[in-house]
Formats: structure tokens, C-alpha cells, sequence
């Protein structure tokens, strides 16, 4: 209890002072942040560079950034036509063939939120989180002002009901009102009116920066690592911090994307900066540490594109419970190369199965890598990389 103490003192006086040290910090952090009185979503928001360094620079940052997203918010999600001048609104309708059509790029946008919005629903489903509502709803979407629109309300309404018409044997004309997609009438349960749950605000900002990042947009997963940055963010007990989660954990994510995106790129999948680099480097590592291991798993055919793909893609958040997840992500955060921990860690993993590895046939250690143990001891994982690191 002592030591326990010890170390939240020691946080306290890091985020405290004057200026951040951040050397101390990463250092701190690796050994696990600490989860109470928000200090991971503070440690969090300096070591992704979020915050400055000097803690007299914070609410000039603050407010300038949450000033930037709500502007976001009000250029982007907005429907065609709901600002426009008359003789505009003649000319720029939905039928409109023009490519530069403001109804053109709105259609275009729906395709993408579709996917977007299929992900959230069912981010972290054991999680009752992201299905509740949150304290601090975006009332001007909630409550459609000045034509901002509530995107899943847009998405909702992109399901078009088919009718089907039949006669009765009295001659009697019936239509029947079926919808195109879904299997299950609680496909789009939602809150109440002026109510938004979690996942709502998680699917905003995925579009938001996918609007903002042409260039790559949206891709599967991302939803995955905004997921755990968005929780840590907003149940900060700090009301303050928590009612601005949202901008906060958008500039996190778009700062911790910069780092990572080239995982995401499909062009970049046989470059060094790209996945299958880094997938490369895992199996490098493990032919160093464990060559044995490794001819292990070359001689069963058992590529890294089977298992370290969504391992480093994701950075691991779909392997494990959550909690284990930010566990996690406090090292590679305070990794000083950025990431390349990541490769210890996962050749970590494989070689603390080392055993069942070498004892499995081709099918059961398939089995074992891409259903890697979520009850896996995580301080472990972090030690033994840590080592390899050392090596």
C-alpha cells in the first residue's frame, strides 16, 4: 500500500508541475498509468502531444482545438440544401449530375458512414458503455439546428422500405412494406429523443476525420483504436476534461493516426513503412530470440499475415479485454521510438505460448495466434518484450 501510494504521489507531482517532463513520464507510464483521478487520460493527452509542454499553455491549446472541432462539426455535418438560397436550391437538387454537386458528395459521404456506422454499433458489444448514453450529447445534432443532422438518424434513413404488391382472393390490392436490411426489428434501437449514446460520438468523429483526411478516409478498425482513447478520455472523473471528451479524443486519435496510418494504406502494405514491414520485423525478431519457435512456424506454412496483421493494425485491442488493452497502450505510448515496441510486444506473445506452439499441429496453433488467450498475464507480456528490447 505503501509503494502503491508512493507512485501516485509521484504522478500527481509529474502532471502537477509547472513543466512536463516528459522523459519522467514515459517512464512512469510504461510501468502503468495510474486509473484513478484521470491520470491516464491526462498522461495520455501529453505523451500524443495533445497538450504542450508548459502547463501555463494548456487552455489557449484547449480552447483553441475544441474551437477548431466544433467548427468541424458545423461544416461537415450538414445536409444539402438546408443553407441555401433559393435560386440555389433550384439548381442543386438531389438529381443533380453535376460531380461538383453538394447532393453528388452527400451520397458519396453516406456510402462511407454506412461502414463507419455498421462498426460503432458493435464496438466492445460486453461493454455497456458505448450503448449508453453520454452526459454531454451534441444538442445541436440531437436536436437538428440550422441543418445540422444527427448521423445516425441519416443513416437510418438511407434504408428505403420495397413495397410489394399482391391481391388478395376477394380481388383486393395489398401492399406490403418491407425493409431492404435487417434481419432483426431492434436493428436500429436507439435512446431517446435529444439522447446520444457513446458509440454515436465515436461514429462522428471517424467521419469527421474522414472527411478531413481524403487521402485515406475511412478504413475498418479505425473505430477500434478510437474506441479505447474516446473511453479513456470521457470517463475522466474531471467533469471539465470529460465534457469536452469528444474534441480531446479526435485530436488524440488524429495524432496518434499520423503516427500509425501507414499500417492503414493499402499501397504501403509491401513497403518497409507499411504493414507487411512490420509484420516482417515480428517474425525477425522471433528468429533472433527463438529460432527454434520460428522454424516452427515456418515449417506449418503459418505466415504473420494470418495472425500479426490485425495485431499491429489494431495495437492489439481486439486480442484483449479492454482494461488489459490500456494496460497496454500506457507502454506503447511512452515508447521514445514510437511504436517499434509494438514488435517486441507481439514477438512476446508468441513466445510465452512457446510451449503449445511446439506441440500443436498446423490447425491448433492457427487456432492458438489468431484467438490469442485474453487471460494472458499482460505484466508478462510487457516484461519479456521489455527484455527483448534490452537484447
Amino acid at each position: 500500500m505503501e509503494a502503491h501510494n508512493k507512485r501516485l504521489s509521484d504522478f500527481e507531482d509529474l502532471l502537477n508541475a509547472d513543466v512536463i517532463d516528459y522523459t519522467e513520464l514515459s517512464k512512469k507510464c510504461f510501468q502503468g498509468c495510474p486509473d484513478v483521478k484521470g491520470m491516464r487520460s491526462l498522461s495520455w493527452k501529453l505523451m500524443l502531444y495533445y497538450l504542450p509542454q508548459k502547463k501555463t499553455e494548456w487552455d489557449d491549446a484547449l480552447n483553441k482545438q475544441r474551437r477548431a472541432y466544433k467548427s468541424f462539426i458545423e461544416e461537415m455535418i450538414i445536409k444539402p440544401g438546408s443553407e441555401v438560397k433559393m435560386e440555389d436550391s433550384v439548381s442543386d437538387h438531389p438529381l443533380n449530375p453535376n460531380p461538383d454537386s453538394q447532393w453528388s458528395q452527400y451520397f458519396k459521404d453516406n456510402e462511407m458512414l454506412l461502414q463507419i456506422d455498421k462498426d460503432c454499433r458493435r464496438l466492445y458489444p460486453d461493454l455497456v458503455f458505448f450503448q449508453s448514453a453520454t452526459e454531454y450529447p451534441c444538442l445541436r445534432l440531437t436536436q437538428s439546428v440550422n441543418g445540422l443532422e444527427n448521423l445516425r438518424k441519416r443513416v437510418e434513413n438511407t434504408f428505403l422500405e420495397s413495397h410489394t404488391v399482391s391481391r388478395d382472393r376477394h380481388g383486393i390490392t395489398k401492399m406490403h412494406c418491407t425493409r431492404r436490411r435487417g434481419n432483426s426489428s431492434n436493428e436500429f434501437h436507439t435512446l431517446g429523443e435529444g439522447e446520444e449514446a457513446h458509440w454515436e460520438v465515436v461514429e462522428r468523429m471517424l467521419f469527421i476525420y474522414a472527411k478531413l483526411n481524403p487521402g485515406i478516409q475511412y478504413v475498418q478498425g479505425m473505430n477500434e483504436i478510437l474506441g479505447p482513447l474516446y473511453y479513456t478520455m470521457a470517463t475522466d472523473p474531471n467533469k471539465e476534461w470529460a465534457k469536452h471528451a469528444e474534441a480531446d479524443s479526435f485530436y488524440c486519435f488524429t495524432n496518434l493516426m499520423a503516427e500509425i496510418r501507414d499500417n492503414f494504406i493499402k499501397s504501403l502494405d509491401d513497403s518497409l513503412c507499411g504493414i507487411g514491414g512490420n509484420m516482417h520485423a515480428v517474425m525477425r525478431s522471433l528468429q533472433n530470440y527463438e529460432p527454434r519457435l520460428h522454424q516452427r512456424l515456418m515449417n506449418q506454412s503459418i505466415k504473420p499475415e494470418f495472425f500479426a496483421f490485425r495485431w499491429i493494425t489494431l495495437l492489439l485491442s481486439q486480442e484483449f479485454q479492454l482494461p488489459d488493452v490500456l494496460r497496454i497502450w500506457d507502454a506503447l505510448f511512452s515508447d521514445k521510438h514510437r511504436f517499434r515496441f509494438l514488435v517486441d510486444i507481439c514477438c512476446s506473445m508468441i513466445i510465452l505460448v512457446r510451449k503449445d506452439i511446439l506441440q500443436n499441429d498446423f490447425a491448433g496453433n492457427m487456432k492458438l495466434l489468431q484467438n490469442y488467450p485474453p487471460t494472458a498475464d499482460i505484466e508478462s507480456i510487457i516484461t519479456t518484450a521489455a527484455q527483448l528490447r534490452q537484447q
